[in-house]
């Protein structure tokens, strides 16, 4: 069994099932870091930047190594299966864009085995635009202080709270008295 079929059965182990959803992350993914010539990042030298919050994104965190604890994987809520991965090393992104139409094989609505199917085995450029960008990307993840919520006593990131009437508050106001 070659690389690439052993890292799509241990993702869909990690996933949980194999879906339309984790395909296209799967193939985004792959051709993403491909065109950068990087591997699963082990700390923050890759910065993957989604645009959904899909099946799919799993696919980013697993193959890409990329994840909310590291502070190298950005949610943009824009429901896009769009998929930006940076190198810091060498300041170069990419973008990988599902293509309108991508998911119907031959036009033709299909069942979701066969959009699996037909995702897995059409060439990147058929499902695609993998494009070169320019990006401003985020300082590296730093570690900050806590403090404590005037509203609900529970420990908070000192850069995530609000000041009301004098008050240092959390940012979830249904926790405050």
């Amino acid at each position: 069994m070659d690389d690439s079929r052993n890292s799509l059965d241990e993702l869909t182990a990690f996933h949980g099932h194999l879906c339309p959803g984790l395909a296209i992350g799967y193939r985004a993914t792959v051709a993403g870091l491909a065109r950068l010539g990087v591997k699963r990042a082990r700390d923050e030298e890759l910065v993957a930047i989604v645009e959904n919050d899909s099946c799919s994104v799993d696919a980013v965190q697993f193959l890409a190594g990329a994840t909310f604890g590291k502070g190298n994987l950005i949610f943009r809520d824009w429901g896009k299966q769009v998929f930006t991965f940076a190198r810091r090393d060498q300041g170069r992104a990419v973008r990988v864009s599902l293509k309108w139409g991508a998911l119907e094989p031959a036009g033709v609505k299909a069942s979701p085995e066969e959009r699996i199917d037909h995702i897995l085995g059409s060439p990147v450029d058929d499902l695609f635009h993998v494009t070169p960008v320019d990006l401003q990307l985020p300082p590296e993840a730093r570690i900050l202080k806590s403090v404590r919520c005037g509203g609900c006593g529970e420990p908070v990131m000192e850069s995530r709270t609000v000041k009301v009437n004098g008050r240092v508050l959390c940012r979830d106001e249904s926790r405050h008295r």
